[in-house]
């Protein structure tokens, strides 16, 4: 059954992050006609507190059955239209813990006429309820996911109703045209001549902003998905110690013996406001031992997937024929970065990395010492200077992938209107695409949009969405 079928019923589910032992207040949010009354039978408040919309109550969740009091709780009551969802909404707001939580939302499932909402439902019946667009409630989601400050601020843009401004006026641009190339198709010789060129350069300016959208779209990526950031090199050069610099904790183990690190080891970090994901890799070297041999070929696996490679070595030995091997072995269309490491040995360490008889090297990219973090913010640099991060700052708005998707339909579609154009072939011909360009775009904020790609686009969210 799809959502616009269950739209009447009222509908309740735990909208905040729940885990053991972790957060002091949850949220339970019902959302519907019965909502009110639903938490009068389910929470007893005392006194003579006044039930009115965008109060705060205060009372005691009690189970009717036994009448034992489960949860001192506070209640916020809002009367439709002013909720998110547009709908008569109330909030328990109760204290954090996977069991008195679901003991509170199992006495709300419980009572007539209220049932689990589903992924998404929330955000869904504010867009079905007009309180707001599908770029928005797309932004609410992206704004949970955001993985660095960056990524946070692209989705309050949108949530803003940034993406909805910029569409919703390419999309009027075009319905004028449209109106413009209608009426001609039937009353021509009662109107105005209308310039082909200058319709044609209209569509091509909507055109060309469409695709800075999805330019930019793509230059937002780094900072929605991330990084994998690859250290390799040989054993004992430093690459443990280095993960651990960079994560701020000791993540990996690390010895004075080489071959410590025998598999992957991963830590999530941020780096210039880059949400990265550093993999330390065991030590590329020959050796006749199984384990270690296993731990290596894991290595190359990553170093294939990786979008930054940072090969270390070290610095007190200088550059070495097994260093110049590794640096071969590495795709040659993946950003590499050369890692001077334990410059706190050596003064003269990077004359010799230089220089070394095995093989030359032009310079280290970077040197540093993981042991005192010197360097470490050069470092950090070089990485985002690697992946061209900094393109994205400028971005305003992000469109998502469903957006961009959209969006190049409408490019295309709009070619098409610019090749029958140049056809010089009659009005009628040229509506058909621009047609297919103003849904396209609809879909984008919602304004044409079908109920199966509603459901398709908030199943994706979280239930308490």
């Amino acid at each position: 059954m799809t959502f616009s079928a269950l739209v009447e019923e009222t509908i309740a589910a735990v909208v905040t992050a729940v885990a053991p032992g972790q957060g002091g207040v949850a949220i339970v949010r019902i959302s519907g006609s019965l909502a009110e009354k639903v938490v009068r039978k389910v929470v007893s408040v005392p006194g003579k507190q006044v039930w009115a919309s965008h109060h705060v109550l205060y009372g005691y969740v009690v189970d009717e059955t036994s009448e034992e009091r489960i949860d001192e709780v506070l209640l916020v009551l809002m009367k439709s239209p002013r909720s998110f969802t547009g709908e008569d909404v109330v909030e328990i707001h109760c204290h954090g813990g996977l069991i008195l939580v679901q003991r509170v939302l199992d006495l709300v499932l419980a009572q007539p006429g209220v049932r689990r909402a589903l992924p998404g439902e929330f955000s869904q019946r504010a867009v079905l309820n007009g309180r707001i667009d599908l770029t928005r409630a797309e932004a609410v989601n992206d704004l949970i996911s955001a993985r660095s400050k960056r990524a946070a601020q692209l989705a309050m843009a949108g949530l803003d109703g940034g993406i909805e401004e910029r569409i919703s006026l390419l999309r009027q641009r075009l319905l004028d045209q449209l109106s413009e190339l209608d009426a001609r198709v039937d009353f021509e010789d009662e109107l105005p001549y209308l310039n082909t060129s200058d319709v044609l350069n209209e569509l091509e300016s909507v055109r060309s902003s469409l695709l800075k959208l999805v330019e930019d779209y793509r230059r937002s990526l780094i900072y929605r998905n991330g990084l994998c950031v690859a250290l390799i090199g040989r054993p004992n050069v430093g690459k443990s110690s280095l993960l651990n610099l960079l994560s701020g904790r000791q993540r990996a183990i690390v010895t004075d013996l080489p071959g410590t690190t025998r598999d992957i080891l991963e830590s999530a970090i941020i780096l210039g406001d880059v949400p990265i994901t550093l993999i330390d890799t065991a030590g590329i070297h020959a050796t006749e031992n199984s384990i270690e041999r296993i731990g290596i070929d894991r290595s190359f696996e990553v170093l294939k997937g990786a979008d930054v490679v940072l090969l270390v070595f070290d610095l007190e030995n200088g550059w070495t024929k097994a260093d110049a091997e590794l640096l071969n072995q590495i795709p040659s269309e993946i950003p590499r970065l050369l890692i001077g490491n334990k410059a706190d040995l050596q003064k003269t360490s990077m004359k010799k990395a230089i220089t070394s008889k095995d093989q030359e090297v032009s310079h280290p990219d970077v040197c540093i010492s993981a042991l005192t973090g010197e360097g470490e913010q050069n470092l950090i640099k070089a990485v985002i200077k690697a992946v061209d991060a900094t393109e994205g700052e400028g971005c305003v708005v992000a469109l998502n992938e469903r957006q961009v998707d959209l969006a190049l339909v409408a490019v295309k579609a709009l070619e098409r209107v610019s090749e029958v154009g140049e056809q010089k072939l009659p009005w009628d011909f040229w509506t058909i695409d621009l047609r297919h360009a103003i849904r396209s775009l609809g879909e984008i904020t919602g304004e044409d949009v079908t109920e199966a790609v509603l459901d398709r686009i908030f199943s994706r969210f979280c239930i308490g969405k």
